[in-house]
């Protein structure tokens, strides 16, 4: 079983780390890493650097594809050789997958046209603008096609691809060796339940610019009361 995760200058960690960490447990999966040209790529962080030999060019097939989000995700947003690439694989897969703003490329590849997707909450007017129809679920399937929420969520996408791949028990036991039992000490993981302080803080540390959070904050009440605010595209995160 071939699972290919691509990496990419400004790759966001977790969401790349997170499942490969879950499915090369899998039984009978090989996890090898591909990116747009073979050599070093660094993280978005700036501390965490990979060597990668296998280029995008090199990978014609797959059974599973993990696209990443981070900040790399805008310039790659722009190549039509790689979206041509995303393109290519997918026809080939079991299973295409992203984490956090991986979405938008699966979306700028025309894979989410008209589905409802799973990204960064930053980034829900962006994903629109391509096609795709937002979602503040943490993890969604369309048949062979699952997008996840932010960084962190990348690890419930590979719990739920790793049923899916061979079968719920292996999955349940892969969460319990790597024991995935989350009880964060704070209640902040969403728009919807962080404070107007923990927000204001999110600013300041470059998390987000203030009109991100402000456009985040009209969705995320607009999702609650179930209605959706009008479409517009903006800018990401600070950090993406």
């Amino acid at each position: 079983m071939d699972i290919v995760i691509l990496l990419f200058d400004r790759f966001e960690p977790l969401d790349a780390v997170g499942p490969y960490e879950i499915l090369a447990h899998v039984p009978g999966a090989k996890v090898r890493f591909v990116a747009p040209a073979s050599g070093r790529v660094t993280d978005v962080l700036g501390s965490l650097s990979v060597d990668v030999p296998t280029r995008c060019s090199d990978v014609e097939a797959c059974d599973v594809l993990v696209v990443p989000g981070g900040g790399g995700v805008w310039t790659l947003l722009a190549d039509q050789d790689f979206l041509d690439w995303v393109r290519r694989v997918h026809a080939t897969t079991r299973f295409t997958t992203s984490v956090c703003t991986g979405s938008l490329l699966l979306a700028a590849a025309g894979l989410l046209d008209g589905l409802t997707a799973a990204t960064h909450w930053g980034t829900a007017g962006e994903i629109e603008g391509h096609g795709a129809v937002y979602t503040p679920e943490r993890v969604v399937r369309h048949d062979r096609i699952i997008t996840s929420a932010g960084v962190s969520s990348g690890i419930d996408m590979a719990l739920h691809l790793a049923a899916l791949l061979a079968d719920e028990t292996t999955a349940r036991a892969i969460q319990l060796y790597t024991e995935y039992d989350p009880q964060p000490p704070f209640d902040s993981g969403s728009m919807a339940k962080a404070s107007p302080e923990v927000l204001e803080r999110a600013v300041a540390l470059g998390l987000a610019s203030p009109e991100v959070l402000e456009r985040a904050l009209v969705r995320s009440d607009a999702d609650q009361r179930g209605c959706m605010p009008p479409r517009k595209a903006g800018e990401g995160t600070e950090r993406d």
